[in-house]
């Protein structure tokens, strides 16, 4: 089923809200140009409202630890040094297995 031009994304409706709102949009899509009139006139840009925005939302961020942080770099770095060894001995046993082929073959 397409959007009308201009849609936001929403939450995911029932199939029966989906199939009444359908019957209730008419056919006819309105051209482009009415749907720029129709629309709310855009505010101008307040840098002062920004920062105190800005600054509010910083204040509801969750900082870690320094602990939590420690702990979960030294858990990434065990993991990246686990990854490596795997894929060292994968590479090993393919470059020893695909080396008795080929001398197999000649």
């Amino acid at each position: 089923m397409a959007k009308p031009p201009g849609a936001r994304p929403t939450a995911q409706k029932s199939k029966t809200t989906v199939a009444k709102a359908a019957a209730a949009t008419p056919a006819v899509v309105a051209a482009p140009a009415a749907a720029a009139a129709d629309a709310p006139v855009k505010k101008p840009f307040n840098p002062s409202q920004f920062i105190r925005e800005v600054r509010a939302e910083a204040r509801k961020v969750t900082w870690t630890s320094r602990k939590e942080t420690w702990i979960t770099s030294v858990m990434v770095l065990i993991m990246v040094v686990t990854a490596s060894l795997f894929l060292f001995v994968v590479d090993l046993v393919l470059r020893f297995g695909i080396g008795a082929i080929i001398k197999l073959g000649s």
